[in-house]
């Protein structure tokens, strides 16, 4: 009788329990990214060296220039916003502190510009055998430590082509060379403890000075960089920016491996900066006073000479009255004049500062240029008056701009040169740098609980790839409720098997687990199959077993023989056949040597009565494969296997035949046609739904039904295990 089968649909949900049980499953999979993690977090931690930094904090006063704190109400309101100072402050002095004008000097100051390192310092050499290297920067040069040996470095001067350019530095008896690592040809060469030069006018020339007592056998790769390399290099690690808005203190942080070096750069950052604020401060005061000195001899000779022409004028016109109108001419006159000349001195001292071409220059001159063509508009005036009156106002005049002038001027002389004299700029350093004493990286437990972290993630993100990946069967269900097939039983995993896998790559004899340990959890599994078949086919003759499976290492051969041994322990004669006369090795389980079996008596070079083995247990007798014939199947059908089985069965209550894969060889099929009971092991999560699906369909169309399943290999807590590995090809032996 023939039957169809249909597949049912399954419904697409995901099982969050099943999926967590499979990571719970696979935590070895975990726990290994996560050591992996940890060791490249310590070779990491090895590596790298501790990293400190150090801070400072500076006040910049807003001030404007010193001659015009002097000016009064009436210099403030002609210059509005073109006075110094302001919210800006802050911005530009940060700049100042980022400048090669500050950073440069301090490289000078300390060598920063010349990088040294061990020739031999790849990573592998750090994490197995770190060089005891140390270098100690100063103002005298550059003392480089390495194990017990030590040299210094005084000069460092290359041409402008070496700029920038790694050079080998190797020592010998008579002293020392460097060589270009491009060309690998010597550029250089000097004696140790004294300063050897080459000059080149086009190209700078070499001075260098290598000082040592110590014989030196290692090499190095030093570079001497360029300022703005060095510049940029030393701002990778700096920096310098305002704290808070418009509070006109900046602070100052460094960071480096050397404790004592980035104290000392970042001091005397602040030391240079400082003292270039003072020079910049004091050259404006000195163009103030130079413009000072030249204007007051000068206007004292004019004031002189303008007091004598009045006095004559008065002398010989005797007191002119003046009226109110002519007075407020006079006023406004000296007013104007006044104005100008402190222009002047601002005009002055501006350009010690900036360009002609700077907007607040420009703001000066246009400044100057309207207050002259107002003075031009009241001497125009003036000519208005009679005669007397204005010669006697062109001449009041002249002598009270000259007389108030002048005294300003010397006001502003006297007070100017006493600023100088103490002049400490408008920047107030407020917190130098302190030697730091703990390292700010790396972060040592962060890191190691971020490598936690990112191996757990890596792991579990493996285990997830695995499980998508294995899409076998992993529930009952999916067999009962898609494909309409009995589970008789779930075996899980024993650890026997695993010794069983190493054992049949080696070609050793397997030890029969129902035998060596019948108490295990597999075994109690198969003893519930017993009686599923018992029950579930009670109405039907059920002495021929045919166990296969849809593909290799399935679990087939494991069933089989220990089913075969619980039936042979509960009384029953029983003869297991191994079916699979290509690759069967059931005859491992009974140290046969298989040297006759199934295919001679289908060959009728044998009789079945001579081939059939006993074992150990008295009621379960083994017939092996025999010799690998050319063709199984053909064997199968001849009509000689039919009547073996024919008279078998008067001597036996069950017989159990382990074929090979349905998916792989026709045998299984031909074997069903004379066996009562065709029983299909699937292994947990590695037989697929397709798998199992057609291997229900080769059966269907041979008319023989699988009467129910074996799920083999289940693993505890819901997850899913990995079963033999060993291949199983399916080609005779020759």
């Amino acid at each position: 009788m023939s039957y169809t089968y249909t597949p049912q649909k399954p419904e697409d949900t995901i099982d969050l329990k099943e999926l967590f049980f499979s990571l719970i499953v696979q935590w070895k999979v975990i726990i290994i990214c996560i050591l992996i993690a940890l060791v490249c977090a310590i070779l990491y931690l090895r590596v790298t060296p501790k990293v400190y930094a150090v801070d400072a904090m500076v006040q910049v006063e807003d001030k404007s220039g010193a001659s015009s704190a002097l000016l009064g109400k009436e210099l403030s309101g002609i210059m509005g916003a073109g006075s110094l100072g302001g919210s800006q402050v802050a911005d530009g002095e940060v700049e100042i502190l980022k400048s090669r004008l500050v950073l440069g000097s301090t490289i000078q100051q300390l060598n920063l510009d010349i990088a040294i390192v061990p020739k031999n310092n790849s990573l592998i050499t750090k994490i197995f055998s770190p060089l005891k290297f140390n270098t100690q920067y100063a103002a005298r040069g550059v003392l480089v430590y390495q194990d017990k040996a030590n040299f210094q470095i005084k000069k460092l001067n290359v041409p402008q082509a070496f700029l920038d350019e790694p050079l080998l530095l190797s020592f010998n008896a008579n002293g020392y060379t460097l060589t270009d690592q491009k060309t690998e040809q010597v550029v250089f060469k000097g004696q140790l403890n004294t300063v050897e030069q080459q000059k080149d006018i086009a190209d700078g020339g070499w001075a260098v000075e290598i000082d040592t007592k110590d014989r030196i056998q290692d090499e190095y790769i030093i570079t001497k960089n360029a300022i703005t390399t060095a510049t940029n290099n030393f701002l990778a690690s700096y920096s310098a920016q305002e704290k808070g808005k418009q509070t006109n203190i900046i602070g100052l942080s460094y960071q480096g491996t050397d404790k004592q070096l980035i104290t000392e750069a970042l001091n005397r950052v602040l030391s240079n900066y400082k003292q270039q604020n003072i020079e910049s401060s004091s050259a404006q005061k000195a163009q103030t006073l130079s413009f000072l000195n030249k204007q007051l001899p000068i206007l004292k000779e004019d004031l002189d000479t303008a007091e004598k022409i009045f006095n004559r004028f008065r002398e010989k016109n005797n007191t002119v009255d003046v009226n109110q109108e002519a007075q407020l001419y006079l006023k406004q006159s000296v007013d104007l004049e006044t104005q100008k000349i402190v222009l002047k001195e601002k005009q002055a001292e501006l350009q010690a500062k900036y360009t002609s071409e700077h907007p607040m220059v420009l703001q000066i001159n246009a400044q100057i240029t309207a207050i002259d063509q107002k003075i031009a508009e009241l001497n125009s005036s003036l000519k208005k008056l009679p005669e007397t009156q204005r010669q006697y106002l062109q001449l009041y005049r002249e002598v009270e701009v000259k007389s108030e002038l002048y005294t300003s001027l010397l006001n502003t002389y006297q007070t100017m040169s006493v600023a100088k004299a103490g002049e400490i700029g408008n920047v107030r350093i407020i917190d130098t740098a302190i030697e730091p004493i703990k390292s700010i990286k790396p972060r040592n437990l962060i890191i190691l609980a971020l490598s936690v972290i990112v191996g757990m993630f890596f792991g579990v993100m493996i285990a997830l790839t695995r499980n998508l990946l294995r899409t076998g069967i992993k529930d009952t269900s999916e067999i009962e409720t898609q494909f309409d097939l009995p589970v008789y039983a779930t075996v899980p995993r024993s650890p026997q098997q695993i010794i069983k896998d190493k054992l049949l790559k080696k070609k050793k004899h397997i030890p029969l687990l129902a035998i060596k340990d019948s108490d295990d959890v597999a075994i109690e599994s198969l003893r519930s199959l017993r009686t599923a078949i018992h029950f579930a086919l009670a109405k039907t003759e059920n002495k021929v077993i045919m166990i296969s499976g849809a593909s290799p290492a399935v679990g087939k051969s494991f069933i089989s023989a220990n089913l075969a041994a619980i039936l042979a322990q509960s009384g029953s004669r029983i003869l297991l056949i191994d079916g699979d006369m290509r690759r069967g090795y059931l005859h491992k389980y009974f140290s046969d040597e298989n040297e006759n079996g199934l295919a001679e008596v289908l060959l009728e070079k044998a009789n079945i009565n001579t081939v059939i083995k006993t074992t150990d247990l008295e009621k379960l007798h083994f017939l092996g494969r025999g010799k690998n014939p050319s063709h199984p199947s053909e064997l199968l059908n001849t009509g000689l296997f039919e009547q073996m089985l024919a008279q078998l069965k008067n001597e036996y209550d069950h017989i159990i035949i382990d074929t090979p894969p349905v998916l792989a060889v026709t045998d299984a099929t031909i074997v069903s046609q004379f066996s009562d009971v065709n029983l299909l092991v699937v292994r947990f999560a590695k037989t697929s739904k397709k798998e199992l699906e057609l291997t229900i369909n080769r059966f269907s169309n041979s008319n023989s039904p699988i009467h129910g399943v074996v799920l083999n290999d289940i693993q505890r807590s819901g997850g899913y295990g990995y079963g033999y590995n060993y291949a199983y090809d399916y080609k005779p032996k020759k």
